[in-house]
């Protein structure tokens, strides 16, 4: 559904929105919020910031519609605005599209033109919103992302949309190479490099391969979310799998006969995703924080060897498509009580 602000001090204009897009609301396509002036339009976009549609007047007492373009245009510039107004002279037109309006609808209002309007302005938020997604879940392409390519990329919209976050319900996977640090205290520096490089390799095809998303490396661990539906199932299952192809490996080191084990941690629920960092310094990370990514780091770090923990509120979710074994209450860092904890042991064979 698409939340539209209808900023005018006309009554008689909410009533005409309400008559002739009464199917398209009913169908849940269109939501409109209403305002008299500039001002009251950005008290409703601060309690709405969901909004992606603003439809403003030009003259209108207290906050006029070119004010608000002004203000708009200061605190959100993914969010669109169509000038509706009996002003139609090119003037106005001008210091309108100059303070950012997407477009311009004169009065008296020819609804199906406005409809149009709507549907084509809605649709290129949607492909901003697309194109930002992808630069933001595409860590390859985020490696070689630089100021010129940014550019081409309408960069006042993406820089606009790095402080954006929002509330997702996802899993978050800690993936942890155990004592990964005795190799590098006994091979060459280029060896340990070439290891880990390739342990990596493995646990990313697993993440990819169940559609997950690498979040970051850490020194020798994979932070890994997992979102959208199964995202539980599918967390678990790239794990099993990780654990499984690392520990077939072969030893790489006669000496101390080390295989690669893990340790793994995985937590499911709502999570804060959006970039983490300094804009100072232009380095920003697009990840998830929470508690819930808490708790799976802690999970991790209590896991013994090649053991994946999970929360008995998880089992729950997952009790009928894995086989798990019951821990117990377990003590983690930063929890004042302890938390029941089981262990993921492999997936039920389907009946």
């Amino acid at each position: 559904m698409a939340k539209i602000l209808v900023v005018d001090d006309e009554a008689d204009l909410e009533i005409l929105i309400k008559q002739k897009f009464r199917q398209k609301i009913k169908q849940n396509e269109y939501e409109f919020l209403f305002a008299m002036n500039g001002r009251q339009a950005l008290e409703q976009l601060e309690k709405n910031p969901d909004v992606e549609l603003v439809l403003s007047d030009i003259n209108m007492p207290e906050m006029d519609g070119l004010t608000l373009l002004s203000k708009i245009r200061e605190t959100n510039s993914l969010l669109k605005s169509v000038i509706v107004s009996a002003y139609g002279d090119m003037e106005n037109i001008r210091i309108a599209m100059n303070r950012g309006a997407f477009d311009f609808v004169t009065k008296p209002v020819d609804f199906k033109d406005l409809e149009i309007t709507i549907d084509r302005t809605l649709e290129h938020v949607k492909e901003i919103k697309r194109t930002l997604k992808a630069v933001k879940e595409n860590n390859i392409l985020r490696m070689y992302v630089d100021e010129t390519v940014l550019n081409f990329m309408e960069r006042r919209e993406i820089e606009s949309s790095l402080f954006e976050n929002e509330t997702v319900e996802g899993s978050v996977a800690f993936i942890d190479i155990v004592e990964f640090t005795k190799i590098s205290e006994t091979q060459k520096p280029d060896v340990v490099v070439e290891l880990l490089n390739t342990y990596f390799d493995i646990m990313v095809e697993e993440i990819i391969n169940h559609k997950g998303i690498v979040d970051k490396f850490m020194g020798d661990c994979v932070m890994a979310v997992f979102l959208d539906e199964g995202h539980r199932k599918r967390a678990l299952e790239a794990c099993l799998s990780i654990r499984n192809k690392l520990t077939n490996l072969p030893e790489v080191d006669n000496e101390n006969h080390y295989r690669p084990q893990i340790s793994i941690g995985v937590n499911s629920g709502e999570m804060v995703s959006g970039n983490i960092g300094s804009s100072t310094l232009r380095r920003l990370d697009y990840t998830v924080i929470g508690d819930v990514v808490n708790v799976a780091s802690r999970l991790q770090s209590s896991a013994s060897v090649n053991q994946i923990l999970i929360t008995a509120e998880n089992f729950e979710h997952v009790k009928d498509l894995f086989e798990c074994r019951d821990i117990g209450l377990k003590t983690i860092k930063n929890k004042k009580e302890p938390i029941h904890l089981y262990e993921v042991l492999k997936e039920r064979q389907a009946q």
